[in-house]
């Protein structure tokens, strides 16, 4: 994937930016073509809250489909680029049988809850050998733990896991 300099795309034209930046929100480029008419940004963290403020202004159906748009954790379902890059460097693509399985029956007893699949930023985590972990609790752990939550809790965590998924795109896309 190119990078760009904060500099080149608060040049662009409409088109080249949100073919550059269209998928950090899941391969929803209404996201980046609300936001072009903002430019210029004078920082990552500067564009990437403009875009958390787009994503926040949407009514919840809406919100919901960008939701709905995230892989599962581990799927074997054709998904975007980012998410197949994301989901590769932290292990969840090579899953041992039991773990894929376990996962699998992690992940239809969150989206039977909830109606979502489970949203977690896999780049703030890393891979022990055991299983991706942070601070010491692994995506399982934080999935169990989750599927204790309120559906409203969980959707706003849903949508907080997404705007940091963004961030780590922005930063992958952006040289600073």
């Amino acid at each position: 994937m190119m990078a760009y300099s904060l500099e080149q795309l608060n040049r662009m034209e409409r088109r080249p930016f949100v073919a550059a930046l269209g998928t950090v929100f899941e391969d929803t480029p209404e996201v980046a073509v609300a936001v072009w008419p903002q430019r210029p940004f004078t920082t990552v963290e500067a564009l990437h809250q403009a875009m958390v403020a787009v994503v926040q202004g949407w009514n919840r159906d809406r919100q919901l489909l960008l939701i709905r748009a995230h892989p599962e954790l581990g799927s074997r379902q054709v998904m975007a680029v980012d998410s197949v890059a994301e989901q590769t460097s932290r292990g969840l693509t090579q899953l041992s049988a039991a773990d894929q399985a376990r996962l699998h029956n992690l992940n239809r007893a969150y989206r039977e809850k909830f109606g979502f699949p489970f949203i977690i930023a896999v780049k703030s985590h890393r891979w022990d050998g055991q299983g991706p972990v942070q601070g010491g609790h692994c995506i399982f752990t934080a999935l169990e733990t989750r599927l204790q939550n309120s559906p409203e809790t969980e959707y706003q965590r849903a949508l907080t896991e997404i705007a940091a998924i963004a961030h780590f795109r922005l930063i992958d896309r952006i040289d600073t």
